[in-house]
């Protein structure tokens, strides 16, 4: 319940002004996703290594679809309910003293709302950010990871150099790559414990110890699958096997800027500070 109030207005909102991006970068490009075709080979950079290059998504505009599962038809043999399957996320792993400070938290305590971005990724993609896209640029020596939300990007060098000891902890994180065959293999730490993993009043504090190994492997020309290894000592029980997410090529060749501000978010924080809950 602690989440009936806030939670489904800032998801709006983000849905709202992304979908529209989305729509906009649609018609300046021609129109939406095409029919399924067959894809071709992945495209490679004058190295040989694949391109990553593109603008990634989960291949089709958002659905808001209602929180409450939809009736079985009135054919379907009655049985008796199957319980919902858990599924993994970096807050299910916490420490005996990270599950109580947990409880003590809830949406008015995002840092997103004062426009900070995520260590990681709402929908468990760090190239989205908080939204539901990202762009790749790849060059010789960097792959340049790019989100709509919060201005948010990653300079990521794959020219064999070691992670910077000179920088202070950021948002993001410090990353650097490396080839394994085929697939692009990006190690980040160095991040700041100011930030939650994800947003949308989905508690999830981390520590400074935070670590990020990504693997981006490039099916075909249409398909990059990802998946991520996440550890974090001070907070977790263990490492955090993200589920494999599979990113489709959009029908357009740039992103949009989905900016914050306090203005924006203003309505959503006074909310939160006045809202209990649910607590008695």
């Amino acid at each position: 319940m602690k989440r009936a109030v806030i939670a489904p207005v800032f998801i709006v909102f983000v849905v709202f002004v992304v979908a529209t991006a989305f729509a906009l970068a649609a018609a300046q490009s021609g129109g939406g996703a095409t029919p399924s075709s067959p894809a071709g080979p992945v495209p490679r950079a004058a190295d040989g290594h694949p391109d990553l290059s593109g603008v990634w998504w989960p291949g089709s505009d958002l659905t808001v679809r209602p929180l409450a599962p939809s009736p079985a038809p009135a054919s379907a043999p009655a049985g008796p309910a199957a319980a919902p399957r858990p599924r993994p996320s970096f807050a299910s792993l916490y420490q005996p003293w990270a599950l109580e400070k947990a409880k003590t938290l809830s949406d008015k305590d995002d840092p997103s709302l004062h426009c900070t971005s995520v260590a990681f990724g709402t929908l468990n993609v760090s190239l989205y950010g908080m939204g539901v896209v990202g762009q790749i640029v790849q060059t010789p020596k960097f792959v340049v990871m790019l989100t709509e939300t919060y201005h948010g990007f990653r300079l990521v060098p794959t020219d064999g150099r070691k992670h910077r000891d000179d920088v202070p902890p950021s948002l993001r994180g410090d990353s650097v790559a490396r080839w394994d065959g085929d697939t692009l293999v990006v190690d980040t730490t160095n991040f700041t414990d100011t930030n939650w993993m994800a947003a949308e009043g989905a508690v999830s504090f981390h520590s400074d110890a935070l670590h990020i190994v990504e693997r981006y492997r490039r099916v075909d020309a249409n398909t990059l699958e990802v998946e991520a290894t996440v550890e974090d000592p001070k907070v977790l029980t263990g490492p955090w096997v993200v589920p494999k997410q599979t990113l489709r090529l959009a029908p357009f060749d740039q992103i949009m800027e989905v900016a914050c501000t306090g203005t924006a978010t203003a309505a959503l924080m006074d909310a939160a500070s006045k809202t209990n809950y649910g607590k008695k």
